[in-house]
């Protein structure tokens, strides 16, 4: 039973080691399935080299093999870190939520910069986050108890700074006392760029 391995109550039998071609169609169906950046590619191919093995003596190359498919437009660090730029604002995080991403899913940092949100769009995704997690205006009516008040700005503030907001940004939107006031803080830079 060396080529078997007992997975809850089953076995299962271990995967034959990689060759080119396999190699090649792993990453196929890899980018066929999931949207992805050329790190997130690499390490997928990396990872699957190592708990497979390769049947030649040489390893492939994946750089090479990344490369072929970047050129032939089947991964496009460009567009998948928009994309996924764009959604995390949209769900209400922050820009440097956003950075550390983009980072994570291996977008150079000269990409990474020209993705980072805009005044406009910082805004808005923490409007997004206030609503949702019911942050600030949104929220319960304060009670009379000023303490407790203050510990609940603290945890809420604390929350859209871990989402990745900044300071100064999670601070107002904490401390806002209506929704209408927020709404013109996030038009207010619209105008100024429109």
């Amino acid at each position: 039973m060396d080529d078997e391995r007992a997975t809850f109550g089953r076995t299962r039998r271990r995967a034959k080691p990689l060759d080119r071609t396999r190699m090649e169609e792993l990453a196929l169906a890899y980018v066929a399935r999931f949207a992805t950046s050329t790190g997130k590619l690499r390490a997928y191919l990396q990872r699957k080299l190592r708990e497979r093995g390769f049947v030649e003596a040489e390893p492939p190359d994946i750089e090479a093999l990344v490369c072929k498919f970047v050129e032939k437009g089947y991964v496009d660090d460009a567009a998948y870190g928009r994309a996924k730029a764009n959604d995390l604002a949209a769900r209400g995080y922050g820009a440097r939520r956003v950075e550390q991403t983009l980072r994570s899913a291996g977008i150079e940092e000269n990409l990474r910069d020209a993705l980072q949100p805009e005044e406009e769009q910082k805004r808005q995704s923490a409007l997004v986050l206030a609503r949702k997690r019911r942050f600030g205006p949104f929220g319960p009516v304060p009670g009379v108890n000023a303490e407790e008040e203050y510990k609940m700005r603290e945890k809420q503030l604390a929350a859209m700074v871990r989402a990745g907001h900044d300071l100064a940004i999670a601070r107002y939107v904490v401390e806002a006392r209506t929704a209408e006031e927020l709404e013109l803080w996030v038009a207010e830079v619209t105008d100024e760029t429109g």
